[in-house]
């Protein structure tokens, strides 16, 4: 817990230094992101919206995720989660936007995704890259790992942009 507050916090520092915002788009993390985030006192100066989309209907509703890419691709799946992350982005205006989707367990794995299945997606303006991860442990652990990975993530892609402008 201490660990992700920190990952947090230097996540807002970062933003605020880009004056950029960040949007969430979450499925097996249930909000963790987002929760971490505005643990952060003042995260409301960086933090624009977060969407929990559980099932495949809300990720069509809320983030425009194309139905036809669950049957054709899965919930968790790359194309899920860039589509994800997109939609978020539109929808919030936000510059950053991170998006999971995966199987926490303990059931819903399969031989070709297994429990602790996880894909992210990182938006930051118009570029967008997907990352694949196998975390281990229960459902817990794959949650909190989850979190780590998106929050890890996002300060790279925060420290990238700082660097860029110099």
């Amino acid at each position: 817990m201490k660990e992700i507050t920190q990952l947090a916090a230097d996540l807002g520092r970062r933003l605020q230094v880009l004056n950029a915002h960040i949007t969430t788009a979450e499925s097996c993390t249930g909000g963790g992101i987002a929760e971490a985030i505005t643990r952060i006192p003042g995260s409301s100066a960086w933090f624009e919206a977060g969407y929990v989309t559980y099932s495949n209907r809300q990720k069509t509703r809320q983030l425009n995720v194309p139905e036809k890419l669950f049957s054709k691709v899965g919930a968790v799946s790359e194309e899920v989660v860039e589509a994800m992350a997109r939609g978020a982005q539109e929808k919030s205006l936000a510059r950053f936007a991170v998006a999971v989707s995966g199987i926490a367990g303990p059931d819903g794995g399969s031989p070709d995704k297994p429990v602790g299945t996880v894909w992210l997606a990182f938006a930051v303006g118009d570029e967008i890259t997907a990352e694949l991860a196998h975390f281990p442990g229960n459902r817990d652990d794959v949650r909190r790992q989850t979190v780590k990975a998106a929050l890890e993530g996002l300060l790279r892609r925060a420290a990238a942009e700082i660097e860029k402008q110099g």
